[in-house]
């Protein structure tokens, strides 16, 4: 019997003592590094051992199942196995299993040399799983600014089931998964940590001390902006670390390689990348969805290195205190004198920053609240060359500025055009709260958790008020009202005029004398107020201004029991002056209020409304407000001839959130607030211009669906717009003018893909599409509907004969109780998913 036969024979007999000795420890450990062996000498392929490597399988049923698949691989791999066991197991057991006249080396074949580096993972296997023991963080940090692993890849690595050594197998695994470029990435960082003496390996390299200080000072100070999460009142802050929940984040252009949603690490990262020569990721939602939260939690988590390691200095801006800069600036004065100045050598470090972009880090926060439209016409290559801030910023957006630094940009996404899109890496969707984020959140919000169940309780039997804090800001303002939520009273909010005026019934009850606080009394106290804040917000939506200095308070009327009732807040001053201004808690607040001062002022223009809903006033500015205010008030007028050039660029969303206000504001259920501060006669006939405003513009839109193509059905591709009108029918709550609007809508089918639909749409659509006369086919794909908007959209489907929802990431869940629903409809014939 010749030694080769002897090593096949003997597995047989040596079957229960090779068991034993790889799996009595009840660790895998012995068995994983025979295999890492095999796998390395091309005796088992990655077949062979996914077959044996079962996730949930008994340790001893592995084994088995290995020695079974090398007794019919033949003799050469049962001589290697044995070769590996002796390489594996403790000098005793190493013996007990071995036999004499074979040769422990393995037998290991010649010119067996990898020629891609995905042979290379398999090869060199053994070496690798040690060197990437307590180095797999760093490996998937690695493999996340490459683009190649997302979130939930590096989450699998990470599970706390499996021990370093599993860990660093598991990435392994994922990484020849990826293709040739992943394994690449792995084999040069462990090459460097090798010591092979290369440039990149930035272990063995150390920033100037003069940087290293320079970068301790501004995270500090990004830490100090960032730790706290200012409140509505103004008065009380959260630690951030408290409060601050996730939202879902996804990318606007499919990419096969991601599946899922996002995280964080994942916004800057390299995932989703569709142009890698750009430098710039927006992060779009809408307004009140938590993109600043998003960015202040990024800040944060660099300050404390444990997020973005990868850069070496973050500076933070925000595009609303960018605005009221009136000097011109350089991107030098720009880092240091409106962010965080350096104590010394300010130009070495500035070289250092020129000299490795790809170390440094710039946030813009809230581009869309810029009063000038992105353009790239102007050029800037010197970033010692002064000009406008926003020429800077667009300058810097673009690449033509700091051309390898890495900018993160917020705004909302109906506020950003093709010209911008083009210089974008890419783009980042954040689409508020999931049912569990609204859950996660309230429960953050009241430490008492009893409180906390009884107001998600509540919110569960209130479905258009659960599909309301789908939007992070609306479900901070239904958790900080909860005793008015579970008090009853006049009934559940269901529109985001309840909620918001919810807040500010909230605010005035609690600085009203007691006897004030019921009825419409608390509002006629502090009427003043109302008008004060409202002028001060109406003229500064109709000039793109969010801050405001004293003279502007003055002017306003806004005294400091106003201020005190907090709903201002002071602004953070990013010059060195430290003067003291105020901005409203949040843009959706000033709105409300620019909308509570066109429904109770008796200075406003009568053609404010219809400047305000009709669409052509805005048609030769691109997003020009001041047309549409300019002629409200007297007081405006120095303001609008002053800011005619620069603000005709501003976007229109501020209108279109003010402009739905209005429309809730103006519902037969809140008229009777406004009788002390304006005659009935006249919010009549303001009541009158809203409805013949959404009544002309949604017959507009029909008026543009062509004839249907013979043979074919007559359908609507509705635009965002359209949406927007829906909304404020919803808004006013009023059966009567719904079915107005649809009076005229003859179409079998209603295609509103890529509307940013979200569940706040979806209970609005719920609502006016309930007025159909005749079921039609509905189609919703590419939106971010969610089980959450699934749940608004029920109501509906009695008129709906088809109902299309791909791509809006539903659950089994929703899709559960769309076809609980359907099959009850009697029109109800067909759903995609």
């Amino acid at each position: 019997m010749s030694a080769s036969m002897s090593a096949q024979e003997l597995l047989l007999r040596q079957r229960t003592q090779i068991l034993h000795a790889l799996c009595s420890s009840g660790s895998a450990e012995h068995l994983d590094q025979v295999l890492d062996i095999l796998l390395s000498r091309g005796e088992l392929a990655p077949e062979d051992y996914q077959s044996i490597q079962v996730p949930g399988r008994a340790l001893y049923t592995n084994g088995r199942r290995l020695l079974d698949l090398l007794h019919a691989k033949g003799v050469d791999a049962c001589a290697l196995f044995y070769a590996a066991l002796k390489q594996v197991l403790p000098g005793g057991q190493g013996a007990a299993c071995s036999f004499p006249g074979f040769c422990s080396s393995g037998g290991e074949k010649e010119g067996n040399y990898p020629s891609t580096c995905a042979q290379a993972l398999l090869t060199q296997r053994p070496s690798l799983v040690s060197e990437l023991q307590g180095r797999v963080e760093d490996a998937l940090h690695s493999l996340v600014i490459t683009g190649h692993f997302s979130s939930a890849d590096c989450n699998d690595v990470r599970l706390p089931i499996y021990t370093p050594s599993q860990q660093a197998r598991r990435l392994l695994d994922h990484v020849r998964s990826k293709g040739e470029s992943a394994a690449e990435v792995v084999l040069c960082y462990v090459q460097q940590k090798r010591g092979s003496g290369s440039s990149l390996d930035q272990e063995n390299w150390t920033p100037p001390k003069v940087v290293l200080k320079y970068q301790k000072k501004l995270s500090s100070s990004v830490s100090a902006q960032s730790c706290f999460l200012s409140t509505y009142g103004g008065t009380s802050h959260m630690h951030l670390d408290d409060i601050y929940t996730e939202g879902q984040l996804e990318l606007a252009q499919y990419c096969d390689d991601v599946h899922g949603p996002l995280g964080l690490e994942d916004v800057v990262g390299a995932v989703g990348t569709v142009n890698r020569e750009a430098d710039t990721v927006l992060v779009s939602g809408d307004a009140g969805g938590g993109k600043s939260t998003l960015l202040q939690r990024l800040h944060l988590l660099w300050a404390r290195g444990t997020l973005l390691r990868e850069f070496l200095l973050l500076f933070p801006f925000s595009c609303r205190r960018l605005n009221s800069e009136q000097q011109e600036l350089s991107v030098k004065e720009l880092l240091f004198e409106r962010c965080c100045w350096p104590d010394r050598q300010r130009e070495e470090i500035f070289q250092f920053i020129l000299d490795h972009p790809h170390l440094i880090l710039f946030t813009f926060d809230g581009l869309d609240e810029l009063k000038q439209g992105f353009s790239d016409e102007r050029r800037l290559c010197c970033p010692t060359q002064r000009a406008p801030v926003h020429i800077l910023l667009f300058n810097l957006i673009q690449g033509s500025l700091m051309k390898g630094v890495r900018k993160v940009v917020t705004s909302r996404p109906e506020a950003v055009g093709p010209a911008l899109k083009k210089h974008l890496c890419k783009e980042v969707l954040l689409q508020g709260f999931t049912p569990g984020g609204i859950d996660s959140f309230v429960r953050k919000h009241h430490r008492d958790p009893a409180v906390a169940s009884k107001v998600l309780e509540s919110l569960r039997t209130k479905n258009a008020l659960l599909g309301l804090c789908h939007s992070p800001v609306l479900c901070w303002i239904v958790s900080h009202c909860h005793k008015e939520l579970l008090g009853g009273g006049e009934g559940s909010p269901q529109t985001i005029t309840d909620v918001y005026l919810m807040i500010l019934q909230h605010f005035f009850q609690h600085r009203s004398s007691p006897k004030s606080n019921a009825g419409t009394s608390w509002l006629r106290e502090h009427l003043d107020t109302v008008l004060h804040l409202g002028q001060l917000a109406f003229e500064g939506i109709g000039t793109s201004c969010f801050i405001f200095s004293g003279a502007a308070l003055d002017k306003c009327g806004v005294t400091e029991k106003d201020i005190c009732m907090g709903f201002l807040v002071q602004s953070r001053d990013m010059s060195r002056t430290h003067s003291k201004n105020v901005e409203f808690l949040h843009l959706m607040m000033q709105c409300f209020f620019a909308a509570l001062y066109i429904v109770l002022s008796n200075n406003a223009d009568r053609s404010v409304i219809s400047n305000l809903f009709e669409p052509q006033n805005t048609r030769d500015t691109a997003l020009g407000t001041t047309s549409c205010f300019g002629v409200c008030s007297s007081s405006t007028e120095k303001p609008r001839q002053a800011l005619q050039g620069e603000a005709a660029t501003a976007e229109t969303s501020n209108l279109k959130i003010t402009a739905t206000f209005v429309s809730g504001l103006l519902s037969q259920r809140h008229r009777s607030l406004w009788l002390h501060g304006c005659p009935s006669a006249v919010t009549e006939k303001r009541v009158r211009q809203v409805v013949r405003c959404l009544s002309k513009g949604m017959h507009k839109h029909f008026k543009s669906i062509p004839p249907p193509v013979g043979g074919e059905k007559k359908s609507m591709h509705a635009m965002p717009g359209f949406v927007w009108l829906i909304k404020c029918i919803y808004e006013m709550q009023d059966s009567r003018v719904a079915k107005d609007a649809l009076s005229r809508l003859e179409v079998d089918h209603l295609k509103l893909t890529y509307c940013h639909i979200g569940p706040v749409e979806c209970t609005a659509l719920a609502y006016v599409l309930q007025h159909l006369r005749n079921p039609v086919g509905l189609q919703l794909d590419n939106n971010s509907v969610g089980d959450v908007g699934v749940e608004q959209l029920l109501p509906c489907m009695h008129n709906c004969n088809s109902l299309y929802l791909r791509n809006n990431n539903i659950t089994d869940e929703g899709i559960r109780k769309l076809l609980a629903t359907g099959i009850h409809c009697d029109s109800f014939r067909k759903i995609a998913m």
